[in-house]
């Protein structure tokens, strides 16, 4: 039985389309720098990461074009909503992050951004490899079919 202080995890922004676009290979659960008011507007629901990435720069990871909107209650301290976020990392992981996009032509991308039973914000980055269009396609048919089996299925009974 769960204590009544364990918070379950909140998902609060999904990439659905990376699943679609890439071929994951590995996943990292990374920090983020974030201020107050980013992470106010954050615990709202409002943040996306679709379209966003992760890049290297210095020897530090970044989150770059994630938006968070400015909080509403924010006033003067508020925040600018695409800026550039670091993300928390243990070097070896840093390391081994550049080493997959330098050597292999992986790409970072940010999959899930959610707050953590400690009611911390992290992200769920992955090392993943574009997909080529026949790719796509056979990962849709594929979709389609299991799809198309499960109503055949309970047709049946």
């Amino acid at each position: 039985m769960a204590d009544k202080n364990e918070r379950p995890i909140k998902v609060v922004a999904e990439n659905r389309k990376a699943r679609f676009n890439y071929a994951i290979e590995d996943t990292v659960e990374a920090g983020i720098a974030l201020t107050g008011t980013e992470v106010k507007s954050i615990r709202s629901g409002k943040s996306t990461i679709a379209e966003s990435y992760a890049d290297s720069k210095n020897g530090e990871i970044w989150l770059i074009n994630a938006t968070i909107p400015e909080y509403l209650q924010g006033n003067r301290f508020n925040h600018e909503p695409k800026r550039p976020r670091k993300l928390l990392l243990h070097r070896r992981q840093i390391n081994k992050l550049i080493g997959a996009v330098d050597r292999e032509g992986m790409t970072l991308i940010p999959l899930k951004l959610y707050f953590n039973e400690r009611g911390r914000a992290k992200l769920q980055l992955a090392i993943a490899k574009g997909k080529k269009l026949h790719d796509k396609r056979e990962s849709e048919k594929k979709r389609d079919w299991g799809r198309e089996k499960g109503r055949l299925m309970r047709a049946r009974g």
